[in-house]
């Protein structure tokens, strides 16, 4: 069992940062890789980033590459998500998830199926 918290949402102007936090508790923190995805009202969840176990693979949609970064601290047992450049299309609650496996194969990692364990979600509202 894997419980997962998130934290750091809330209102921005367009052009602004957010850093968004995953606190996780439960399994070894380090044998699980780990993903953010977002849902906007009336869309499907989507995913916008990961990172393998170890912090040294990561991956993002295309629409948050180059404004978005997904890191870990294994020893804090965290994910972190820091947005830049905010845009209103960036509103959304963004949630975390924990991976089945410590990395990924492919494209797997955009996959809802591929983690097994969900945050309750924290909302990034973006003014323009």
């Amino acid at each position: 069992q894997v419980q997962l918290v998130e934290s750091g949402g809330g209102l921005v102007q367009a052009g602004g940062s957010l850093r968004l936090s995953c606190a996780a508790s439960g399994r070894t923190f380090g044998s699980y890789a780990m993903g953010w995805f977002r849902q906007a009202p009336g869309k499907e969840r989507e995913f916008v980033a990961a990172v393998s176990w170890n912090g040294v693979s990561t991956y993002y949609a295309d629409s948050v590459k180059g404004r978005f970064t997904i890191s870990r601290d294994n020893a804090k047992n965290t994910v972190y998500l820091q947005t830049n450049s905010l845009k209103p299309e960036d509103t959304a609650v963004y949630y975390c998830a924990a991976g089945r496996r410590a990395y990924f194969s492919g494209s797997y990692y955009r996959l809802r199926e591929e983690y097994d364990y969900w945050g309750r979600g924290t909302q990034v509202t973006v003014s323009s």
